[in-house]
């Protein structure tokens, strides 16, 4: 009986159990799942989130910038570079020959200019020669026309003095000479001052000439230095160097291989500086400000714990910035929510220097409510 009475207990036992686990159950779920639920509207109060974001970084392509057949390259795909460093080298003995050409044109016209300086000075020397004697000219005649003035005078007295038989024909003859000579010595003087001012004119065209001479010598050195500046560049166009500090990407280029002045040789990416562009709804964004904390998580590294700020927000969206903007003006218009491009800074870059890479796909929580 004893024994009955304690089946019956046990069944009733089971029963009770087989009644209430499932309501146990579902209770358990409610509250873990209520919970849960609490915890993530609390985050969604605090926090603003996207996965549509990505790692960015500075990046500038290695161009040739000259034409030629490629004789070196000093570097493997992925390589890490310094600012500076010889890259490739593009054959430069068609530069060198250019560059030697121009110094030699050079150096020509700069013996032009200094034979075209000597004739400047030439034609000074002449110029000063010429007025020099223009001025012995002019005393001459200065002079000769007082010996003219004298024998004129000379002549009147001794024709008063022939007439009253005080003078001889022959003494009144030679007086008239006298007169004679001294006034075609004057016209001679006269003549030679005409001459030499003719010469003084003929001597400042030399002058000027010369100077023109060498003014339009001075032009063609500065074409031709202008020139060897340019096959200068070129003759250092033809060695590229890194012209920042990254990695390369695949390099396009190999010795032997003919480029054109524009080709994309490689691209190099800046190691050093990265930062985060995360797009936000437009519907998130009310809170969002510059200087608030984000939490970051690197899909190809989803244990790394990144810290990051928000440094500035997009004055457009990203449709305004697309090949093909949206016109909403068409009729046939549909509402999209938008989004808005946020950058973020990384906090302590330096630290996660190794993992960070342009393009890697990035989650982003900002906090928006301290």
């Amino acid at each position: 009986m004893a024994t009955l009475t304690q089946e019956m207990a046990t069944t009733e036992e089971k029963s009770s159990i087989r009644t209430y686990l499932p309501r146990i159950i579902i209770v358990l779920v409610l509250l873990v799942g209520g919970y849960f639920g609490y915890q993530a509207y609390q985050h969604g109060k605090h926090y603003e989130s996207t996965d549509n974001a990505q790692i960015e970084g500075n990046s500038a392509p290695v161009l040739a910038r000259v034409a030629g057949y490629v004789t070196a390259v000093n570097v493997d795909d992925y390589a890490t570079v310094k600012r500076g460093q010889q890259l490739i080298t593009i054959d430069p003995q068609e530069y060198d020959v250019a560059l030697a050409q121009a110094e030699a044109d050079y150096q020509q016209s700069l013996a032009d200019l200094q034979n075209a300086r000597a004739d400047l000075q030439t034609a000074q020397a002449n110029a000063r020669n010429v007025a020099q004697n223009a001025r012995v000219a002019q005393s001459n005649a200065q002079v000769q026309a007082a010996r003219r003035d004298k024998s004129r005078q000379d002549l009147q007295r001794d024709q008063n003095l022939y007439k009253e038989q005080s003078l001889t024909k022959k003494q009144l003859e030679d007086s008239q000479n006298n007169a004679e000579v001294q006034n075609r010595q004057y016209n001679a003087n006269v003549e030679q001052i005409t001459l030499a001012k003719t010469s003084q004119g003929v001597a400042q065209a030399g002058i000027a000439k010369a100077e023109a001479n060498i003014q339009k010598i001075q032009a063609v050195l500065k074409l031709k230095q202008a020139t060897i500046d340019n096959a200068k560049l070129k003759v250092g166009y033809a060695h590229i160097a890194a012209p920042i500090a990254g990695k390369i990407g695949r390099k396009n280029v190999v010795p032997g291989q003919y480029v054109q002045p524009g080709q994309n040789l490689f691209t190099i990416v800046a190691d050093s500086t990265f930062w985060i562009v995360a797009n936000f709804k437009e519907t998130q964004l009310e809170k969002m400000q510059v200087g608030q904390e984000v939490d970051v998580k690197l899909d190809a590294y989803p244990d790394l714990d990144i810290k990051g700020r928000v440094s500035s927000l997009s004055e457009a969206t990203g449709a305004r910035f697309a090949l093909l903007p949206a016109d909403n003006a068409s009729g046939n218009f549909v509402k999209i929510t938008q989004r808005v491009p946020v950058r973020i800074e990384i906090l302590n870059s330096e630290k996660y220097k190794n993992q960070l890479r342009a393009g890697l796909s990035v989650d982003a929580e900002v906090r928006v409510v301290n």
